[in-house]
Parts: structure tokens; sequence; C-alpha cells
């Protein structure tokens, strides 16, 4: 059975991961204090607890020509779990959203949008997101600047 909790070892292994996923094995065991093979099944345990959900890079939106981040709050007629359901069901299928989150307060839902350029996302709005049944509202913003992004999470120890 894949382990629940992590300790102080697991905790450096996580922290260096996240800032080089790309370490090998023996880099990764040195930061943490350990020899490989310890490292190696630490990491297949942390993989299978699902701790580790996978391995990625990190592209900068920019350089591959998708400059615009809109975020989107977004109101539903209802709040049953069928219309949830159905909107994140939705949001699932469009690549242009890369973050979607539930939210408490006067908003449903806010959505991170990516997108090439301001006509890019008025046909994203146009031809998805005001279609999709049960919303009532959006309310658009627009980002001038990023000042920070990180996927790195604040590991500190419990």
């Amino acid at each position: 059975m894949p382990k629940a909790e992590i300790d102080a070892t697991d905790r450096k292994l996580l922290v260096a991961l996240q800032q080089d996923a790309r370490l090998t094995t023996e880099q990764l065991g040195q930061k943490a204090g350990l020899s490989p093979s310890p490292c190696a099944r630490r990491v297949r345990l942390l993989e299978a607890a699902g701790v580790i959900k996978g391995y990625v890079a990190v592209v900068d939106q920019t350089k591959v020509g998708l400059p615009i981040s809109v975020f989107a709050s977004i109101k539903l007629e209802r709040q049953r779990e069928e219309e949830l359901d159905r909107f994140a069901a939705a949001v699932e299928r469009w690549p242009e959203i890369v973050d979607c989150y539930l939210m408490t307060g006067q908003r449903d839902f806010l959505l991170r949008i990516v997108v090439k350029d301001l006509p890019a996302y008025e046909t994203f709005l146009k031809q998805k997101l005001t279609r999709l049944e049960g919303v009532a509202s959006i309310e658009s913003s627009f980002a001038l600047g990023q000042v920070k992004q990180s996927t790195v999470l604040p590991m500190l120890e419990a």
C-alpha cells in the first residue's frame, strides 16, 4: 500500500524535484542525504501515493505565442451538483483554460485562459464559454503582466 504521510526526507526530495525534476537519482539523493537506491524507492512511493502527480516542462507562454492571460469569473444560474459538474466537464475539454478553481463568494468559478491575442479570446468567449448552458454571467479581467509564477509549493515542516 502506498505510504500516506511524508517525512522530512520526503520533503527534501519534493523540494528538490519541484526545483529541477531532471535531477538524477544520485543528485537527488545527495540533496536529501540518501544513497541512490533508497532515494529511487522513496520517489516511487511518492509517485504511487499520488503525492507526485507527474513531471512536466514549464513553458514560457509568451515565447510560444500565447502572451495573453485572461482571468474570467463565472457565475452559474444554479449551484447544484449537476450544473457544477457539467461546467467542470466542459472546462476539461478546452485547452485555452489552463487553471480552473471552484470558488466561494459571489462567483462560482475562476478561470485562467491563455490565448494569442484579443480576437482569439473573443472567439473563445463567443464560441465556447457563452454557449455553455447554465452560465449566468462572465466577468473578464486581462493580466497586464506577471509578477510571480511558481510551480514550487511551500514545503514547510509539518
